[in-house]
């Protein structure tokens, strides 16, 4: 029987340096880089004193801007155990992204990397931050951003105003242990320790506010639903901004003490050689990754007979897809469904489920998370087999949006649930399927339609490699149905060929009035599609081919 646990991230750390030291923890195949339990909590150590050393303290806001470096989970680590708040930020944020976050979550130290091949973060941070090139390392004193004092540059290279991981860790071995140890004591389960910032897919992000009991539980209960122990060895290859790499991931190797394999930036090849030369036995990733890997050309060169299991989720998962990762890539997927705001699961497809349920759906709720799906309207539980709102109540949900009470409020109810804007239908056996997102429904002249039940059935047409489908402004109908189709290679598939395939097999109004056929879909930084920028390049696409909206 599963119990929820009241360790912080810090005491799951020292546990695992304790009862297994020798045993790898984090490991870089690319560049055989590998820490031991061990190892690892003696740097963690060393930066989090080095982190006092500048002035962080219990309720600090840290932020951290990079790509799956060696030191990301150094410096998350490093804030737990002082009772800092690690604030992740997307790798994607452009210069007012980035400025609207710092300002927003009250920022007091800024950690980042190079950047990008399209963003350097150094260059946008001095734009940012002027001062930083007239001022002394831990001086900054900026106008525009009272509250942020430091800024890290992770890595050896040094910058004008900046200090980097060699000088914090130096800081750290030369500062004594007795504000370190007074601030690990005073940690509990129940402090904020990770605030991500939604992605923005509408409206301004939020902070959302994740505590050790949220993520750390989260975590335990995703890899037991796996089967996990400390012989497994889990391939990384998701972003650790995001909730499915520091949580799902994470959390998961953190809580079973099992080993962490990471890539930098996802890389198919990468990806696929680390499981091969590490032997790895799991594998996550959003639906376009697994995608990247099957059709790589060098697939074939690599045994993956090492993998058992793993996670498909951030997006719509095909029943093809899932088949296809199955048959050629050995592992037993599983799917979460959640958001960031419940930590983020609060539904995961068990790795022995039937085929069915785990091609099929997002299975059943987390245990000591209670799923409800709920009338919109009248906010009424609705029966089996019937549309609403995927709602949660449990030990997963956010303490809150960060300095914003009204927008918490608007989403966790009176009864202490949370809406997700999904909508979803529980069958008989308190498994649910997530049948679109309530704004993302499209209202074609007074019809509900709900893009998901196309994209299925859109996947199942020879030649179509992915499918997403949105609507587009219409002047007599409100919207009408535009399917967004990425092509296998050599397929020559045709608009009207893509209609024909619909006709009298799906209703007349859902056939798609409008075919594109595109290279990619604009996504967020953790691989999720951004619909409303579909519709955006929806009227960009008409306006190039000389297509008329009517």
């Amino acid at each position: 029987m599963y119990q929820l646990s009241e360790r912080t991230l810090g005491d799951w750390l020292e546990h695992w340096a304790q009862v297994s030291p020798d045993r790898e923890y984090i490991v870089y195949s690319d560049r055989d880089l590998r820490f031991t339990w061990k190892q690892f909590n003696e740097r963690v150590d060393d930066m989090a004193r080095g982190l006092i050393a500048i002035g962080v303290t219990k309720g600090t806001h840290v932020g951290l801007w990079a790509q799956n470096v060696p030191d990301w989970l150094t410096f998350l680590y490093a804030c737990a155990k002082i009772g800092a708040v690690c604030i992740t930020v997307n790798t994607n944020y452009k210069q007012n992204e980035l400025e609207y976050l710092c300002k927003d979550s009250d920022m007091h130290t800024l950690c980042l990397t190079d950047g990008t091949w399209e963003s350097n973060y150094v260059d946008m941070t001095y734009a940012m931050l002027p001062e930083l090139r007239e001022c002394q390392r831990g001086h900054l004193d900026s106008k525009r951003f009272p509250m942020l004092k430091n800024v890290v540059y992770i890595g050896q290279e040094k910058y004008r105003g900046m200090y980097n991981t060699a000088e914090i860790l130096l800081l750290g071995e030369n500062t004594g242990d007795e504000e370190f140890l007074r601030l690990r004591k005073s940690v509990t389960c129940h402090d904020v320790v990770n605030m991500q910032y939604t992605s923005g897919t509408t409206g301004f992000p939020k902070g959302v506010m994740l505590t050790h009991y949220n993520i750390a539980n989260d975590g335990f209960l995703t890899g037991e639903h796996m089967k996990f122990t400390q012989e497994d060895k889990l391939c990384v290859c998701v972003p650790l901004f995001h909730c499915f790499g520091v949580v799902l991931a994470t959390m998961n190797c953190l809580t079973h003490g099992c080993t962490e394999v990471v890539v930098e930036r996802f890389d198919p090849l990468v990806t696929l050689a680390s499981v091969h030369k590490e032997r790895c036995t799991a594998l996550y990733g959003v639906p376009t990754m697994f995608i990247a890997e099957l059709n790589h050309p060098m697939f074939d060169m690599f045994d993956l007979s090492c993998l058992r299991t793993g996670i498909m989720a951030g997006s719509l998962c095909p029943i093809e897809l899932m088949r296809k990762v199955e048959e050629k890539m050995y592992l037993h997927v599983t799917s979460v469904y959640g958001l960031t705001e419940s930590s983020p699961g609060m539904s995961q497809t068990r790795i022995d489920d039937p085929d069915e349920v785990r091609y099929t759906t997002v299975g059943r709720d987390y245990e000591f998370v209670d799923v409800k799906v709920l009338d919109p309207e009248t906010n009424r539980e609705v029966p089996v087999g019937t549309q609403g709102e995927m709602c949660c109540k449990g030990f997963n949900v956010m303490k809150g949006y960060y300095k914003n009470p009204q927008a918490t409020a608007e989403v966790i109810d009176e009864n202490g649930y949370l809406h997700s804007g999904d909508l979803g239908v529980m069958d008989e056996n308190g498994n649910y399927r997530i049948t679109g997102r309530i704004k993302d429904m499209i209202i074609r002249g007074g019809e509900n339609i709900y893009p998901r039940e196309i994209e299925e059935f859109l996947y199942h047409l020879p030649g179509v490699r992915d499918v997403q489908v949105a609507g587009v402004p219409s002047k007599k109908y409100g919207e009408e149905v535009g399917a967004f189709i990425i092509l296998d290679d050599g397929s020559n598939l045709t608009e009207e060929e893509v209609r024909d395939w619909c006709r009298g097999k799906i209703a007349r109004y859902k056939i798609p009035k409008y075919v594109f056929f595109v290279k990619e879909y604009p996504l967020t930084g953790s691989g999720k599609i951004q619909k409303f920028k579909l519709r955006e390049l929806s009227l960009k696409l008409c306006e190039e081919q000389g297509i008329e909206v009517i």
